[in-house]
């Protein structure tokens, strides 16, 4: 496979993993605060997952926007 389309589709695996990430927050979030080790630190737990999402949707148009 030519390496130019093995980056256009793991960009593209990439955005749709953040996209996932901003999907499954909500849904993960009660579990998290129910857990009472992490209940005082929800907040830089969204925090952390919010950004991983972002970093994710970053790098794959990164890797897509490079290569067009």
């Amino acid at each position: 496979m030519d390496k130019k389309k093995i980056q256009i589709i793991w960009g593209t695996l990439l955005v749709m993993a953040g996209l996932g990430v901003f999907y499954r927050i909500p849904q993960v979030m009660p579990k998290i605060v129910s857990i009472e080790a992490f209940s005082n630190a929800t907040g830089l737990i969204q925090f952390c997952f919010y950004l991983l999402g972002v970093l994710l949707i970053y790098g794959g148009g990164k890797k897509i926007y490079d290569h067009f």
